[in-house]
């Protein structure tokens, strides 16, 4: 049974087409997902359906719910028809929370708005919605506030109030973009419950096609306001027919894939997983191909006129690719004086000369790391490890395990609290100002939110000679540091919101690499992008190393992109690094249960393996996330001792090997902390799962 029907669906802005002719429809107990980068007018379909545009959008065409039209109808209807016919879970869960008022207290609102119930009988119902959605404690959590609850049970909340009418329709707006990887695991968890529930129809706004993949039924590909492809997400992935749909795909980083440079995308006609078909748009004959005499009408095709793919279009990446190949071009001679630029011939292995005999040197030592607020528990507890020439050590947890502090840590190049940091062979306890500032030219870093870290009142050309600038050299690079990240010296005169995210990412990297530094510390540097220009800034990134021998401490939370960039991973959790190897290591032998737990829990753009895939559960919140956590853990021992200091595995709480494990085989695991090395290079007890 069809729940809601959209046909001709047009959204205008002034004069800013956004979306236009949309069609879908979605049958009661179906889950479509719509994907698509940012600006193609995802968000802007979903809340026109729901009539929550601003008052200047003009929307035109028609959406029907159980054959009711909504386009049009009074406010009070749609008012009567939000939160009980229609519910909405959007991307910020904070924004979608009253925060003077309890979370209890909230959803029991939603609950009387449409029902006619006692206040005692919404808030018990309001209590088991929270247990439903997995809160723990529901009945202490409803008399919470919602600053106290983290971003996963935030959302959480959100899909309680979601359900809390038994609605027909469920819309959700990227409900797990901010999340860490585990958390976006049990949220998706919580959205399967809620559809057993209702029964009601998913509307899944996402650009995660890895989560399309395992949870939707039928696949909605969106660009530029129009609608692209739309059939079931099996025929998407394994037989997508527009070239836009197959750049997607074969843009997404793999967790399940070594080498993705070499794995045909589904949509190839090499791809080994299929048979050829006789609509495959790499076929001549097919009105998508290139060659096909008649040309197509839809704006999703490379021949329509004014498309991004076109060579002609401004936007085409041909028309700013570099002047000429990376390794022919310029760069930051260390041989030469800091500010020259010289031309260069790579060398064997991809390095210029003189990088290659740096190779294997320690550009970054860390001994013991401790920092701590106050009198608490450290924040960074003992963290050891190193980072050499022309290497990428790819750092990976959840939010609050300490990854940003221990980059502050390093970045400030300051005596730490305890334990020792040698930058380039230099201890940092030891340094004067002077020698500080000196070496800061050697590390550079590069933030997560690219628009908030370049000033909007400076040119490109001045921003990227700030640092040339701090440190008395001169400033005729500019030009070249530009093309040398796939940008053109004319770009020089503009500001920063001329630009798109992913150049404006360009521009902070230009920035970075104006000194030749010799380590640079990248802090979730993609994340914030959509997944082709996240793909182009990690191909970048590889180059640039390749090249220049550039040494990258890289922050993530995504480990399909770790898995693309970095040489080795360290895991890090509560504070502490819990595994550490090469990324070969990692992802095919994950020792760690917290390891095996975060790779379990990243999707894989491909249905049927991620719907066979074996999850390993982990419940709970990341640490540092929770501020209502409870001071003790399982039942067989506190996890904090008197002090406030770990006793035993900081995991255990949370870890699927421990609840499996006899009293006599735990005991270890609650009186004795594990240490990181040893055979199986895991700060682990039961690397095997107990099993000796």
């Amino acid at each position: 049974m069809t729940v809601l029907e959209v046909r001709e669906l047009a959204v205008r802005f002034g004069d800013v087409l956004a979306v236009q002719g949309v069609e879908f429809e979605v049958a009661r107990g179906e889950v479509l997902g719509i994907v698509g980068e940012s600006g193609s007018g995802k968000s802007v379909s979903a809340l026109a359906v729901l009539g929550l545009l601003p008052p200047r959008a003009v929307v035109t065409g028609s959406v029907r719910l159980h054959g009711r039209e909504l386009l049009g109808a009074p406010e009070k209807e749609l008012t009567a028809l939000r939160g009980k016919a229609m519910a909405m879970v959007f991307q910020d869960p904070l924004a979608g929370l009253t925060p003077v008022y309890r979370v209890g207290d909230q959803v029991a609102e939603a609950i009387r708005a449409h029902q006619d119930v006692s206040r005692k009988n919404a808030r018990a119902r309001a209590i088991e919605l929270l247990d439903l959605v997995g809160i723990p404690e529901p009945g202490r959590r409803a008399r919470a506030f919602p600053h106290e609850f983290s971003g996963g049970m935030r959302q959480r909340v959100m899909i309680a109030m979601a359900i809390a009418n038994h609605p027909d329709l469920i819309i959700c707006d990227e409900p797990t973009t901010a999340l860490d990887v585990t958390v976006q695991a049990q949220i998706l968890d919580v959205l399967r419950t809620a559809r057993h529930e209702t029964g009601a129809a998913i509307l899944f706004v996402t650009h995660d096609l890895g989560i399309v993949a395992g949870l939707a039924d039928r696949v909605l590909v969106m660009r530029s306001g129009h609608v692209v492809e739309t059939g079931p997400v099996d025929d998407l992935f394994y037989r997508p027919r527009t070239p836009y749909t197959r750049t997607l795909l074969a843009a997404v980083p793999r967790i399940d894939d070594p080498d993705p440079q070499t794995r045909p995308h589904p949509g190839h006609p090499d791809y080994p997983e299929r048979p050829e078909y006789p609509e495959c748009p790499e076929r001549p004959d097919h009105p998508g191909h290139p060659d096909y005499p008649e040309r197509p009408e839809y704006p999703g095709h490379p021949e329509y006129p004014g498309h991004p793919e076109r060579p002609d279009h401004p936007e085409h990446p041909g028309r700013h690719a570099r002047q000429q190949p990376l390794g022919q071009s310029a760069r930051l001679s260390r041989s030469q004086p800091r500010h020259a630029v010289q031309p260069f011939e790579t060398g064997q292995g991809g390095f210029a000369p003189g990088v290659a005999e740096r190779s294997g040197e320690l550009v970054l030592e860390v001994e013991g790391l401790v920092k701590r607020y106050g009198r608490g528990v450290a924040v960074v507890d003992g963290v050891s490890f190193e980072v050499r020439a022309g290497e990428t050590l790819g750092l990976v947890g959840e939010s609050g395990c300490g990854k940003t502090t221990l980059l502050m840590e390093l970045l400030a190049l300051a005596p730490p609290q305890g334990g020792r940091v040698v930058v380039l062979g230099r201890d940092t306890a030891e340094l004067t100002g002077r020698e500080r500032l000196a070496l800061r030219r050697d590390v550079q870093v590069v933030f997560q939110d690219p628009m908030a870290s370049l000033d909007p009142r400076m040119t490109v050309h001045d921003i990227v000679a700030e640092p040339l600038r701090t440190h008395g050299l001169p400033i005729g690079q500019v030009a070249e540091l530009l093309r040398l990240v796939g940008l053109e010296a004319g770009h020089a005169a503009r500001y920063p919101h001329d630009f798109s995210g992913g150049q404006r990412q360009r521009i902070a990297i230009a920035r970075a690499l104006a000194l030749a530094p010799r380590l640079l510390v990248l802090d979730e540097p993609v994340s914030a992008l959509d997944v082709s220009i996240r793909a182009e800034i990690i191909e970048l990134l590889a180059e640039l190393k390749a090249r220049l021998g550039i040494s990258y401490l890289f922050v993530a939370h995504d480990l399909a992109v770790v898995r693309r960039i970095a040489d080795r991973v360290a895991v890090m959790y509560s504070g502490r690094i819990v595994e550490i190897g090469p990324v070969e290591r990692i992802f095919a032998e994950p020792r760690h249960p917290y390891t095996r737990a975060l790779l379990a829990a990243v999707p894989v753009p491909d249905p049927v393996r991620e719907r066979a895939r074996t999850r390993v559960p982990l419940s709970g919140d990341p640490p540092g996330d929770d501020p209502l956590r409870p001071a003790r853990g399982p039942a067989r021992g506190p996890v904090s001792g008197p002090a406030g200091g770990p006793v035993g595995c900081r995991f255990r709480s949370r870890c699927p090997v421990y609840a499996g494990l006899s009293g006599a085989l735990g005991s270890r695991c609650v009186s004795e902390e594990p240490e990181l090395g040893g055979a199986d290079g895991a700060a682990c007890h039961h690397p095997s799962g107990g099993t000796r």
